[in-house]
């Protein structure tokens, strides 16, 4: 590890919780997609994000990411600017985002993970291949290193994407649907290695659609319908409350959203 990565890992404000989100607005023109998003997540914990199609989820990890523009807000990654920290983060995009036809193999796809720990032109040392292994073994796609990535499965795919995540060895996970579409053999597989990794002190944020699953497999969740409805531990707002709020009232949180903005813009123009 390098002393400026040595650096990062040590000197975290005293307190600051691993992810910090503040007044996240992201817009399509002039549209809100998502409206004025707070949260903190605590280490050691594994977060689902649910909500409607088109709630926003995606967007929110892409966001607090520096993937994409905001039109407010900002990230904290323990205390300090996500540009200053993004070694710390490792991101694990849908499947259906990359292109699967890349002329690469899995090993290669894999070692992408080290890349964070390594200097500019550095080439993956005999150590960064051993842990990219050491992943691969974890997934259960050992016996795959030098396959083509066009030559897996989909839930094969999302194995070898997780695998890159856990050779990073990062300190915050952020999964954009790993489960989706997946065989139950891999499901197994990816449930098992996020509560590990949370199980390790890790912060684990998942962008996840199946609702029956939530309870047994995350202790938190935040549910979202372009705006923040709640977030905390899975006993207290996992309810069919919030749970009728986030899937049953979205026209509704949508005009308002509209409204709120429209006169937010009607001031604006009046006092300029």
């Amino acid at each position: 590890m390098s002393k400026e990565q040595t650096e990062n890992k040590t000197s975290v404000p005293s307190g600051s919780p691993p992810i910090e989100v503040h007044d996240l607005t992201v817009a399509y023109d002039q549209k809100p997609v998502l409206w004025d998003i707070d949260f903190e997540l605590p280490k050691a914990s594994l977060t689902a994000i649910v909500g409607p199609n088109g709630a926003g989820k995606s967007t929110l990890i892409k966001a607090a990411m520096g993937l994409i523009e905001a039109s407010s807000g900002y990230t904290l990654i323990y205390g300090k600017p996500l540009d200053k920290q993004r070694n710390r983060v490792a991101y694990v995009p849908q499947r259906e985002s990359v292109d699967w036809n890349f002329p690469i193999s899995v090993m290669d796809v894999v070692l992408m993970g080290r890349y964070p720990h390594l200097r500019l032109f550095q080439r993956p040392s005999r150590r960064d291949k051993e842990i990219a292994i050491k992943a691969l073994t974890e997934t259960g796609m050992d016996a795959y290193q030098k396959r083509q990535i066009s030559q897996l499965s989909g839930g094969q795919q999302q194995r070898v994407f997780l695998a890159r995540a856990l050779a990073q060895d990062a300190d915050i996970y952020l999964m954009d649907e790993p489960l989706a579409g997946v065989d139950a053999a891999t499901e197994d597989v990816i449930f098992n290695k996020l509560k590990e990794l949370r199980d390790r002190g890790k912060t684990v944020v998942v962008v996840h659609h199946d609702l029956q699953s939530v309870p047994e497999n995350f202790d938190r969740t935040m549910l979202l319908n372009l705006r923040m409805i709640a977030c905390g531990p899975v006993s207290e707002v996992f309810t069919d409350d919030n749970l009728q709020k986030t899937y049953g009232g979205r026209l509704n949180i949508l005009s308002q959203m509209i409204e709120e903005s429209r006169q937010q813009r009607f001031v604006r123009e009046t006092d300029s």
